[in-house]
């Protein structure tokens, strides 16, 4: 280990375990981490993640309410009207439909369960009237309700909230710099202002993005220095997957070592914070994906994803399990 690497990483470790503001510098200098340096990153990163969540695994599910025929543009969405995909198309799911979701989901060890419909926002009442009644078959089941529906104005946010909502899920996906090579068909400032909507409001935040879009790890770092200023309590780190149709579709995937010290940095820079991690993560760390925990993750989504398959619940509650962790 270079006097210079151990140096910074033992001012970030402490300043971490402290929950304090690790420098920007700092992170960029941990992030060309290599050889055995990635022992010492991953153990800081696991002190840290043990200073706030001890050992427990937070878990989530979710189901896709509504899919397809999306107005924006996000360059790497199968769901977009933009691209042309084989994703599913179909309107809100029943109220029904809803609850059993999440009752499947609770069966599958998850405590929290998230609400998710494709396109910019809620677009009538009726929806919104049902996706509530949703939130309430959650909280039935035993599960915190979480929502994922764009772009809410607050009086439907605070309508969600006062039937029970406790968390909003806005990814802001990237950095602020990068943002636009991603998105043209709304701005990085309009995630911004609606996560700061839901603050005023008393939601609890969950924000994050997706890694292997093209980005920089300077980009990852900055990504996570906005969700520090933003405040979010929960931040989910997707990893691509390449969908046929969308202008992603031939960006290189990310290695698993570029993945687990991406984590490590999440973790020393948002040190109390959750770091969940989501769709992708299979594919994304093959034989190394175990190592999530070691690299600082204390959660992760369980069951599938939007439109593609996740790993098998019972291999992820087992792998638990094998770690000496709870759930």
């Amino acid at each position: 280990m270079t006097t210079s690497f151990k140096n910074t990483l033992a001012r970030a470790g402490a300043t971490a375990l402290q929950a304090g503001a690790v420098d920007y510098q700092d992170a960029v200098t941990l992030s060309r981490v290599s050889g055995a340096d990635l022992i010492d990153l991953f153990a800081t990163a696991t002190r840290v993640r043990e200073r706030f969540h001890n050992d427990n695994v937070d878990i989530c599910s979710i189901v896709n309410a509504k899919s397809g025929a999306c107005s924006e543009n996000c360059s790497f969405c199968a769901q977009s009207s933009h691209h042309s995909t084989d994703a599913p198309v179909y309107p809100l799911i029943s109220v029904d439909q809803m609850g059993k979701a999440a009752e499947s989901a609770r069966k599958n060890g998850a405590k929290r369960f998230c609400i998710v419909t494709s396109g910019r926002g809620i677009d009538t009442d009726e929806d919104l009237e049902n996706i509530a009644k949703g939130i309430g078959r959650v909280r039935d089941a035993g599960l915190s309700p979480c929502a994922t529906l764009g772009t809410l104005t607050p009086q439907q946010l605070a309508y969600l909230k006062s039937a029970g909502l406790h968390r909003y899920h806005h990814n802001i996906e990237t950095s602020r710099e990068f943002f636009p090579n991603i998105c043209t068909s709304h701005s990085f400032d309009e995630r911004i202002e609606l996560l700061q909507q839901g603050r005023a409001l008393g939601l609890s935040l969950c924000s994050g993005g997706i890694l292997g879009m093209g980005e920089s790890m300077d980009d990852r770092i900055r990504m996570a220095l906005a969700l520090r200023e933003a405040d979010v309590d929960s931040v989910p780190l997707n990893f691509l997957m390449p969908i046929t149709g969308t202008p992603l579709e031939k960006v290189t995937a990310i290695t698993p070592l570029e993945a687990l010290v991406s984590i490590a940095l999440f973790r020393l820079l948002l040190p109390a914070k959750q770091i969940r991690i989501c769709a992708g993560r299979g594919a994304a760390l093959g034989s190394l994906h175990p190592l999530i925990f070691m690299a600082g993750a204390d959660g992760f989504l369980i069951g599938n994803y939007l439109t593609t398959t996740g790993l098998n619940p019972a291999d992820d509650l087992k792998m638990i399990q094998d770690l000496g962790l709870r759930h």
